[in-house]
């Protein structure tokens, strides 16, 4: 069984910076793919970050240049690294976790940008 536990979340202006982070429990992380997701209300579900077990990365296009995710295999972390916010950044945000076993996720940490 995977669990994933979200923090980081919060409040910030347009143009701040937030860094979140998800623990993961179980055996499997080094070799599972780790995700960001995000859903705005009214709106489905997007990726906005992927990590390999070998750290090769995937990002969203309206992401990419300010959004890092990254991985610490040691610690079972993930983090997704956020500059330059915007208010249509605004959502909640998932952690996910996929392996041979299947696919796990967390309940999310809630980002608000704006002034």
């Amino acid at each position: 069984q995977v669990q994933l536990v979200e923090s980081g979340g919060g409040l910030v202006q347009p143009g701040g910076s937030l860094r979140l982070s998800c623990a993961a429990s179980g055996s499997v992380f080094s070799t599972s793919l780790m995700g960001w997701y995000r859903q705005a209300p009214g709106k489905e579900r997007e990726l906005v970050a992927a990590i390999t077990s070998g750290q090769s990365t995937n990002y969203a296009d309206s992401v990419k240049g300010r959004f890092t995710i990254s991985r610490d295999n040691a610690e079972k972390m993930v983090y997704l690294q956020m500059n330059s916010l915007k208010p249509e950044d605004t959502a909640v945000y998932y952690c996910k976790s996929s392996n041979y076993r299947g696919h796990y996720w967390g309940h999310g940490t809630q980002v608000t940008v704006s002034s």
